[in-house]
């Protein structure tokens, strides 16, 4: 009877020893991935309402593509590109002249663009002040005028080119040169603390309905050709995982219609994603070989 009771015994804990293992190997199969790492641009006044804002997102893309996704905020749009060239981070939201750039040095390639109200594309703009009595770019010279950071592609490249093509150089039309980040461009010349300023058309929208800045402190004077909005890409280790880029495509693709059940996915305004590839960039790409900001290769 002993006997008959230890050999059940041992019976029952091999079963069991062997569901236990048939449970722990997929999850160590899962545990062999690697997290990949977001890195997202400072598209919000601060990092930590950034972090907070695109947390949603990183959470999802972990639901569907069955790994974790770490969520990093990088400052600026030049240090976003070189973290995705580098290694630093798998996959990034950028800007395209980042986006461009990283390409261009690492092969870092999209796989998607964000829609802001269902559009992929957006401005650059350039804004003063109401009482500056500037009406037009011409009417900048001798005054202070702010750069984005030169990874920006509304704060610098864009405009840059601009003044170029009108043989203007901004370290001797302007009396004053600064570079510094999107917000803080309209913020100080909304408050005449500058002349003007090089910044876009999203940003400006969204600091006015936050309260930031008002209407009336705020006006237009020069506004671009329609951009591509900002690029989800990867890098170019990622991007040689086909299956994995499949599915990241599917994901963001469904991101659109997930926003009627999860609005926190994205910021106000920004509908969801839309496929596209290293073409829809190449006006970004022209007008950073143009300024020479862009090497052949």
């Amino acid at each position: 009877m002993l006997l008959r009771q230890l050999s059940r015994a041992l019976h029952l804990l091999t079963l069991f020893c062997a569901a236990c293992l048939a449970l722990a190997l997929p999850m160590a199969a899962q545990a062999k991935e690697p997290a990949l790492r977001l890195g997202i641009g400072l598209f919000q006044p601060d990092k930590d309402k950034n972090d907070a804002t695109y947390k949603p997102l990183a959470n999802y893309l972990a639901s569907k593509l069955g790994r974790e996704v770490q969520l990093r905020t990088v400052d600026t749009w030049e240090g976003l590109a070189k973290s995705l060239a580098n290694g630093e981070t798998d996959l990034a939201l950028m800007g395209p002249w980042g986006y461009v750039l990283a390409n261009h040095e690492a092969g870092a390639q999209v796989i998607s663009t964000i829609l802001y109200d269902g559009k992929p594309e957006y401005f650059a703009i350039m804004v003063t002040h109401p009482g500056s009595g500037i009406k037009s770019v011409t009417d900048l010279k001798g005054r202070t005028f702010a750069f984005g950071d030169k990874g920006s592609t509304s704060g610098y490249l864009i405009p840059l080119h601009y003044f170029m093509t009108q043989g203007i150089n901004p370290e001797t039309y302007f009396s004053k040169v600064l570079y510094t980040k999107h917000q803080a461009i309209e913020t100080q010349v909304a408050q005449g603390v500058l002349d003007a300023g090089a910044d876009y058309n999203r940003n400006r929208n969204a600091m006015i309905e936050e309260g930031l800045i008002k209407a009336e402190q705020s006006v237009v004077i020069w506004q671009s050709a329609p951009l591509p909005n900002d690029a989800f890409a990867v890098s170019k280790r990622v991007f040689a995982d086909q299956a994995l880029v499949g599915k990241l495509r599917a994901a963001l693709a469904e991101v659109g219609p997930a926003l009627k059940d999860q609005p926190k996915l994205l910021p106000a305004h920004y509908t969801g994603f839309v496929n596209k590839d290293n073409s829809f960039y190449k006006p970004i790409r022209d007008a950073g070989l143009a300024t020479g900001k862009l090497q052949v290769r």
